[in-house]
C-alpha cells in the first residue's frame, strides 16, 4: 500500500523522543524482501487486484548493503563500432550503448555459488533458481533507502519499520551465459512494479509495470563486481565511466511480415541481435527454459493473455503464474543472422513458424523493449 503513517498513539511518542533522535543515514540502495508466507508474492507481473489493500511487508532479517564509493575515471574507449570494454584483473564490463553486462574469464559452475550470494546478501529471496540455465531471479522486493526521513520514522528508528512501506516494488534477473571460450558473461536486468489508485477517492490501489532503471542495473553490476574480486575504487570508477559514455542504441528494432509470419527485423547482425533479443526476453519477464546460440534459438513459456479472465491486465494475461493463470504455451524465439543484419521470428513447439495472434504479441513486445 501507499506509505503507511503511525498512530497517534505512536506519533505522541515519536514527539517525546525527537529531542534525542538520532539522524539515519540514508543509502541509495536497502532491499528487504518478503519472507515465504509473510505477505503476498508480487507475481510476474500481475495486476494485484486480488492481493489485500494492505500491502506492507512484514521484513525479515538484515541487509548487507556496500558503500558508495567515489572514483574518477576516463570513459572506456570503444573496441568496435558498438561495444566498449574495461578490464580489471579477470573481470571486465562490456557497454553496447546503454546495456552493460560482465565478462568473467571464469566458467559458469564457478561463478554460480557467488552470485547467488551476492543477492542473498544485498537483501533478496529468490523466486527462481535454475544452475543448469544459469538463471537466478529475486522475488519482488522494496527499497527501504526510498523511505522518507521524516521525524516519526526518524524517531521510532528500526523498532516500528514494518509501519512504513514505499509504493514500488524490484526484482531482477541474473544470467550467466557460456561463452565456447570457458568465459562467462553475466547480465542483470530489472523489472519494477509501482502500486497506483484506481480512484479519485484514493480507497483502492492496483500495482501496475514501472519503467526499468538502467542506473540500478548499472549499481548491481558495479557491486557484483566487487563480489567477484574488483575493489571498491575500481568497481566504482569503471561503473562512473560507463554510465558516462553511455549512449542509446535501438538497432532500428521494426516489425515486419514476411509471407503472412510477423517477424521483427534488426539492423544489426548476428552476435549483438542474439544478445540484445535474450536481454529483451530477460527484462520482459519471459521464462526461458532453454537456448542454443549455434541454432540461434530460444525457448521460452509463454501464457495467451485471452485464455482468462476479462479483470486481468494485458501484461498480467501474458506472464502471470498465479493459479488462474492460463496454461503456459512452448514457443521457440528465432534469431537468424543475414549478414549486417538480423531477423527474429516465432515457432511453435515444434519448430515451424507461428503465425498466431499469439506470435504477433511477442514480437511487439520483444520489438517495444529493442526500440
Amino acid at each position: 500500500m501507499k506509505q503507511q503513517t503511525a498512530r497517534l498513539g505512536l506519533l505522541s511518542i515519536a514527539l517525546g523522543l525527537s529531542a534525542c533522535t538520532t539522524t539515519f543515514q540514508e543509502t541509495k540502495i536497502d532491499y528487504k524482501s518478503a519472507g515465504k508466507n509473510q505477505a503476498p508474492s508480487l507475481e510476474v507481473p500481475p495486476d494485484l487486484t486480488q492481493l489485500s489493500q494492505d500491502s506492507r511487508y512484514t521484513v525479515p532479517g538484515g541487509v548487507v548493503s556496500a558503500a558508495a564509493m567515489q572514483a574518477n575515471a576516463k570513459a572506456a574507449k570503444p573496441t568496435d563500432n558498438n561495444t566498449a570494454t574495461n578490464k580489471i584483473g579477470d573481470v571486465r564490463v562490456e557497454r553496447d550503448g546503454a546495456e552493460h553486462w560482465l565478462v568473467v574469464d571464469r566458467a559458469a559452475d564457478k561463478l554460480w555459488e557467488p552470485v547467488r550470494d551476492f543477492w542473498l546478501e544485498n537483501g533478496f529471496i529468490y523466486s527462481m533458481e535454475d544452475r543448469q540455465l544459469g538463471i537466478l531471479e529475486t522475488d519482488w522486493a522494496e527499497n527501504r533507502a526510498k523511505l522518507p526521513q521524516d521525524i516519526i520514522r526518524k524517531s521510532l528508528g528500526k523498532v516500528f519499520d514494518s509501519l512504513y512501506s514505499t509504493s514500488e516494488r524490484d526484482k531482477f534477473r541474473t544470467r550467466l551465459e557460456r561463452e565456447p571460450d570457458g568465459k562467462t558473461r553475466i547480465y542483470v536486468t530489472h523489472r519494477g512494479m509501482e502500486e497506483v489508485y484506481t480512484s479519485g477517492q484514493k480507497d483502492n490501489t492496483i500495482w501496475q509495470p514501472r519503467a526499468r532503471d538502467p542506473e540500478l542495473e548499472t549499481e548491481f553490476l558495479r557491486r557484483m563486481m566487487i563480489k567477484l574480486g574488483v575493489s571498491e575504487e575500481q568497481a566504482s570508477a569503471v561503473a562512473k565511466a560507463d554510465q558516462a559514455a553511455a549512449v542509446s542504441s535501438s538497432g532500428g528494432a521494426r516489425m515486419d511480415n514476411v509471407n503472412g509470419v510477423p517477424v521483427l527485423q534488426m539492423n544489426e547482425g548476428f552476435d549483438r541481435a542474439w544478445r540484445r533479443v535474450g536481454v529483451a526476453l530477460d527484462r520482459t519477464g519471459f521464462t526461458v527454459e532453454d537456448r542454443d546460440r549455434s541454432r540461434g534459438v530460444y525457448y521460452v513459456r509463454y501464457v495467451d493473455p485471452n485464455a482468462k479472465a476479462e479483470t486481468k491486465g494485458f501484461f498480467s494475461k501474458i506472464f502471470s503464474r498465479g493459479k488462474e493463470a492460463a496454461a503456459p504455451v512452448k514457443y521457440q524465439i528465432l534469431v537468424k543472422g543475414q549478414g549486417d543484419k538480423s531477423q527474429v521470428s516465432v515457432l511453435n513447439e515444434q519448430g515451424q513458424p507461428d503465425t498466431s495472434a499469439n506470435g504477433q504479441r511477442i514480437i511487439r513486445v520483444i520489438t517495444d523493449d529493442l526500440k
